[in-house]
């Protein structure tokens, strides 16, 4: 037991000291990554390290243990976001492309870390099938950041984001058949009944989540206040949750089906806003949880339920093989479909950052797998990401910059016509160009996030709601 809870009695103060210093320490180290410009996971993952039982020893390991449901819920707040990228409208623009693109750029990164893992590493089949399919997977949040810092735009860049959706349902995809398979030869052996069964509840569940998602449309009207919006989403998301549970199945498919069905439908994308005010706690949680069950020691060792080879040197094959796979299907897949150049050769280097869904998926298959090759499974994952969420960001904003897609240049951002080069000065160019800036940014001069956008617009609906009772009631007296 950790020195801080010596002498401690209630539970009760145990799992709230936990979680205080689990949210505290979450929040501090993004100062941190803030500064190095790294994504918050970043920063949640260390800080969970270093929290750890395997560290400082700050939070009580009963509180890691009974956070196992934390990965359920924040996944389903990932994958009902991830859902708002497939509006139907803006799919049939490049739809054919971006899925050729898409295919090309997972199955390869998937194909060559399982050849790697069985061939070459001769890990056990289980565990190659399971991880190669993890590879698939692509870290929207530090993309998203990326572009939104940089203020991108383009072919590039709506390219890359529909990419990226994609991307994450084929991976969702292949990991729920390949973790079926996984569980099914590790326990009873390999059948059709094994395979299909685990392949056909998948398939119902995002069935379901269509239905839920519709469903959602419709208790969330126009007429609902903001804190009641909130609240029955939620409730949705969690019941949804429930039963992909109770069905022993993963929630993911389910809930980015819901997200999909709901934007085409509601046409609402201030929903997915008010989530994500919602969402960080939760997801911090989750993160630094996933961090503090990471041991630092145990990366040097070999897990004799994989095979002979040290979890370290697996890592960084992994971590090289998968970059490699990203980077030459993109170019494949753009090549096929005639992608503009700047798109071939530079799509793949803002694929690579790895944190969220592969993080969260990680989770749920050391549940699944069991003790040893669960616990290495995730292990390696979260180490990589770590490495990915470093190295990502940069390649990203660098890809952005050599498509075109952003410039630091201000006669690129406001070109200065002949005539104004001959008649005025360098000044009075200067302030003209800055005029033309001013003209683009938003009413407000203090910039405010998504989330911190999302709060607001509550608030005022709430206070023009509580003005409006207010004059009917002095009206009636």
């Amino acid at each position: 037991m950790p020195d801080i809870y010596q002498g401690i009695t209630s539970e009760t103060m145990i799992i709230v000291m936990s979680i205080a210093i689990m949210l505290f320490s979450g929040f501090a180290m993004t100062r941190l990554t803030k500064l190095l410009h790294l994504p918050n996971v970043t920063g949640y993952i260390i800080a969970g390290i270093l929290i750890g039982p395997y560290c400082l020893k700050l939070v009580h390991p009963s509180v890691i243990q009974g956070m196992d449901f934390m990965a359920d819920i924040a996944l389903a707040f990932i994958a009902f976001g991830t859902g708002q990228f497939f509006k139907f409208s803006v799919l049939k623009k490049n739809g054919p492309k971006v899925i050729v693109i898409t295919l090309f750029e997972a199955l390869l990164s998937s194909v060559l870390v399982f050849i790697v893992t069985f061939f070459i590493l001769r890990l056990n089949i289980e565990f190659s099938i399971v991880i190669s399919a993890l590879a698939m997977a692509t870290a929207p949040a530090s993309t998203l950041m990326t572009i939104k810092q940089t203020k991108s735009k383009g072919d590039f860049v709506d390219t890359l984001l529909q990419v990226i959706a994609i991307d994450d349902v084929v991976a969702l995809t292949a990991f729920s058949i390949t973790i079926s398979i996984a569980f099914a030869k590790s326990s009873n052996g390999i059948s059709f009944s094994s395979v299909m069964v685990p392949v056909l509840l998948n398939i119902v569940c995002m069935l379901l989540g269509g239905l839920f998602g519709w469903v959602l449309k419709f208790l969330i009207s126009s007429k609902r206040s903001n804190d009641n919006r909130l609240i029955i989403a939620i409730a949705v998301l969690f019941s949804f949750c429930g039963i992909c549970v109770a069905l022993e199945i993963s929630p993911l498919l389910g809930c980015m089906a819901m997200g999909m069905i709901y934007v085409n439908t509601a046409k609402d994308d201030k929903l997915f806003k008010q989530l994500s005010y919602f969402s960080p706690p939760i997801l911090l949680l989750f993160f630094v949880r996933s961090g503090a069950n990471f041991n630092l020691g145990t990366l040097f060792q070999t897990s004799s339920s994989i095979g002979a080879t040290p979890l370290i040197v697996i890592g960084i094959l992994y971590f090289l093989v998968r970059i490699a796979g990203k980077y030459l299907g993109s170019f494949a897949g753009s090549a096929i479909v005639k992608k503009d150049r700047k798109v071939r050769n530079y799509l793949g280097l803002a694929l690579i950052p790895q944190a969220s869904v592969a993080i969260g998926l990680a989770t749920l298959g050391a549940r699944t797998l069991g003790p040893g090759m669960g616990d290495a499974l995730q292990t390696i994952i979260i180490s990589v990401s770590i490495l990915y969420e470093l190295i990502g960001p940069a390649c990203g904003k660098f890809a952005l910059y050599k498509t075109g897609s952003y410039s630091e240049n201000i006669d690129e951002v406001v070109p200065v016509s002949e005539t104004d080069k001959h008649q005025k000065s360098q000044v009075e160019i200067l302030i003209d160009q800055i005029q033309e800036i001013q003209k683009t940014l938003p009413e407000h001069p203090q910039a405010t996030s998504e989330e911190e956008q999302a709060f607001n617009e509550a608030a005022e609906e709430q206070y023009e709601n509580f003005n409006y009772k207010r004059k009917r009631h002095f009206g009636r007296k």
